[in-house]
């Protein structure tokens, strides 16, 4: 406890004047009437504002109207649009055909070329055959007779065989790869002859040119087998039956025939009896 807390105190309380008291009051009362005024003299409530707006008159039947041709404009340009495209489809099928239709013509016209061609080919190849057996003639035809006058003795035995058999066929026809009894080629002719003589020759031209030993045709014998063409590489193949004669499938034209060798000089012979 301080030391002075027992020592009362001097001091007196102050005294409120009456009039500081009366100026408080006043203004306290001035403020509050002055609350009072400015409440009385706003309103009590405000009144609504109401705005009326005039809305447009609709039209229903012209509504209608501009409906029923804006659909009938879109339906006439859906039905030109699917005109068009029917037209566009029906141009692009005509040029599908009209270019099939022109490759066809463009294969059939190849086609007919390469086939000219090569009968044009063909043509060349028995022209130059043609000549080419005109020139061994000059050269063989000396031989061939000589060769007939020293063997003119009738066959006899294997030989005979095959020379009777071959006489059998004359007048048959001459098919190309045709292998009898009443049609051969050149080859097939040859070879069945032989076969009677239990000699099993090569059925072409060219296997049958070198079938045997290689006598020329300076000294043939009855039997010996002509050909015509290079050795390995013959296009025709007869047999010698003597007295300056062979007898050959020749032709289609000819069939089976015996013919003169002077007129159509072999290139060589070969001799397998």
């Amino acid at each position: 406890m301080s030391h002075t807390a027992h020592i009362p105190s001097h001091r007196k309380p102050r005294q409120r004047s009456a009039s500081a008291l009366a100026l408080r009051a006043g203004v306290a009362g001035g403020v509050l009437s002055t609350i009072a005024v400015a409440g009385a003299a706003a309103p009590a409530s405000a009144d609504p504002v109401t705005e009326t707006v005039e809305m447009p008159a609709f039209d229903v039947a012209s509504s209608i109207s501009h409906v029923v041709q804006q659909s009938a404009a879109n339906s006439q340009q859906t039905a030109l649009e699917q005109e068009l495209q029917l037209a566009e489809d029906t141009a692009a099928s005509k040029a599908a055909e009209t270019a099939k239709k022109t490759k066809a013509e463009a294969v059939r016209k190849a086609e007919a070329e390469k086939a000219e061609a090569k009968k044009r080919a063909a043509e060349q190849e028995r022209a130059s055959r043609a000549a080419e057996r005109t020139s061994l003639s000059s050269a063989t035809t000396t031989a061939g007779a000589s060769s007939s006058s020293s063997n003119s003795t009738p066959a006899s035995g294997s030989v005979g065989k095959v020379i009777s058999f071959l006489k059998a066929q004359v007048g048959d026809a001459y098919v190309l790869g045709a292998t009898g009894p009443n049609s051969w080629d050149c080859s097939s002719l040859v070879q069945a002859a032989f076969r009677q003589a239990n000699i099993d020759l090569p059925r072409v031209s060219q296997d049958q040119s070198t079938a045997g030993r290689q006598v020329g045709t300076s000294n043939l014998k009855v039997g010996d087998i002509l050909y015509w063409g290079a050795a390995g590489n013959a296009w025709h193949t007869g047999v010698y039956i003597g007295d300056g004669k062979y007898l050959d499938a020749a032709n289609p034209r000819k069939g089976v025939v015996i013919q003169d060798l002077s007129g159509y000089p072999a290139t060589g012979a070969v001799r397998v009896l």
